[in-house]
């Protein structure tokens, strides 16, 4: 069987797999076991697999394990540790930014990318890099507040 190579979350890893077309998604959950990204639409649509690729905000569902290469894979576990949070994460907790929490991984994941290129946002700025993340619960007022709380700290 064929082995693929990457690094995620700062670990190398060698992963033997059939189908190196197979989205980054399933490796990293079926492979690495690693349960912050989520299957949501499956077609790059809602957010809820963001990743980062080389500081990149990342859809994994669609994005595949052969097109990672030698890039640097950070999932929402290797954004901060329990023992030092990301300030996103902070934040979140803080503004109790979550309901359900299934978008969750998606929203800081891509709020971390976008503040690391805009680290003083403004609230519409934020909604605009927000606006392709979905959230069935209706905790877009209380993310934009937990993004905009992490800009400035």
């Amino acid at each position: 069987m064929p082995t693929e190579t990457l690094t995620v979350n700062g670990k190398v890893h060698h992963i033997e797999i059939d189908d190196p077309s197979t989205p980054l998604l399933y490796v990293l959950r079926d492979h690495l076991h690693l349960h912050g990204p989520r299957f949501g639409c499956g077609m790059a649509e809602c957010g809820a697999c963001t990743v980062h690729i080389d500081g990149q905000a990342t859809r994994s569902c669609v994005y595949p394990l052969s097109a990672v290469g030698t890039s640097k894979v950070v999932t929402l576990e290797g954004l901060g540790t329990p023992e030092h949070p990301h300030p996103l994460q902070t934040s979140f907790v803080e503004e109790q930014a979550a309901q359900c929490g299934y978008c969750i991984n998606g929203m800081i994941m891509q709020s971390a990318s976008f503040l690391a290129q805009n680290p003083h946002p403004t609230e519409h700025d934020v909604k605009e890099a927000l606006a392709n993340n979905l959230c069935k619960c209706g905790t877009h007022a209380r993310i934009v507040r937990a993004v905009m709380r992490a800009s400035v700290s």
